[in-house]
């Protein structure tokens, strides 16, 4: 008969490329986790800095917790793959190897698991700068109870912010579905996926999840990446015709309008070669062509039982308002 404390009830898979500034901080929040049934899923994806040290002290420190490989860059998709292939646990968790966690997050996280019998559960996420001060708060779910049964509660897969890392998802749903390699946005092309496999979810609103915000690293060049947005959104749809949800048409749409349309043009307000933007705009028109998106949804779309555009900051609502009034091209001598 197996000892309890030999079974890892979670493991928590953690990608590592070229962040030796930040990772003895993410690994020594994992590793003072409360929860003693855990196992820390090291993948170092071909870093060519130091972080193979840090990584090779903290497994002779603490050998039955940590788990650590070395592979090729295969990109983030593909070394959290590579961790689920390996992962022994009945849940699995993601943490971004330049963030950290609250000591008490995984232990909290699957007490809701199994409390609730809970196929997913979320936390709420902090961004912080280096010096731990926070710079905004990320709530999740706050018109939810603890316990949410999906289908009395289907506008959380409209509402939802579909981050990998605040979530403990159990293990089955990793049976079919992996991370898109090679893509970006890959949270948005799969977590919405695993959602639909979902009978039960279960949140806390303590914001276990701190999220570094880097002061040094250059901002991202947003390029034609973007369009990676509508293709997620794209292979979301196909499984949602196949899912128990699939009449859930009102959801649908408010899925396309947050995921499709927001955050899509969210990314397009920093792209800055004029040619690309104005391709970009006309690839998210026949998107809402061809899913009869109109003007009107995308004003009267609530999230969270709000109105979505009203509770955005002003600089945004000017920038949507002026871009569905036909003045992207404006906009983009503007910026």
């Amino acid at each position: 008969m197996t000892n309890h404390s030999e079974k890892n009830k979670v493991s928590v898979i953690v990608p590592v490329y070229n962040v030796e500034l930040y990772l003895e901080k993410c690994l020594l929040s994992l590793v003072n986790q409360t929860l003693q049934d855990i196992e820390i899923i090291v993948v170092n994806d071909g870093s060519t800095d130091g972080s193979q040290a840090i990584i090779n002290r903290f497994s002779s420190e603490f050998p039955v917790k940590i788990k650590a490989f070395v592979k090729e860059n295969g990109g983030l998709s593909d070394a959290r793959n590579f961790g689920i292939d390996r992962a022994s646990g009945d849940y699995i968790g993601f943490v971004d190897s330049d963030d950290y966690v609250f000591e008490i997050m995984f232990e909290e996280m699957l007490n809701l698991a199994e409390k609730h019998h809970a196929q997913m559960v979320i936390c709420n996420i902090q961004k912080v700068d280096e010096h731990e001060n926070i710079t905004q708060k990320l709530t999740q779910i706050p018109n939810m109870p603890e316990k949410i049964d999906l289908e009395t509660h289907f506008s959380v897969f409209s509402d939802l912010s579909y981050f990998a890392c605040n979530k403990l998802f159990k293990k089955e749903l990793f049976q079919t579905k992996r991370f898109k390699k090679g893509v970006h946005f890959e949270d948005i092309q799969l977590i919405p996926q695993l959602l639909l496999e979902c009978k039960t979810l279960a949140q806390t609103q303590k914001f276990h999840y701190q999220y570094l915000e880097r002061t040094n690293s250059i901002s991202k060049s947003h390029t034609e990446k973007g369009l990676d947005i509508l293709k997620a959104v794209e292979d979301v749809e196909l499984e949602f015709q196949k899912s128990f949800y699939s009449n859930r048409l009102r959801e649908l749409k408010n899925f396309q309008i947050l995921e499709g349309v927001y955050t899509f043009l969210a990314y397009l307000a920093f792209v800055k070669d004029k040619e690309l933007y104005i391709v970009m705009s006309r690839k998210l028109s026949y998107f809402m062509q061809e899913r009869n998106v109109k003007f009107k949804d995308i004003l009267i779309y609530n999230r969270f039982d709000r109105n979505y555009l009203l509770s955005l900051p002003l600089k945004k609502k000017i920038y949507y308002l002026l871009y569905f009034s036909g003045f992207y091209t404006v906009l983009k001598k503007l910026m």
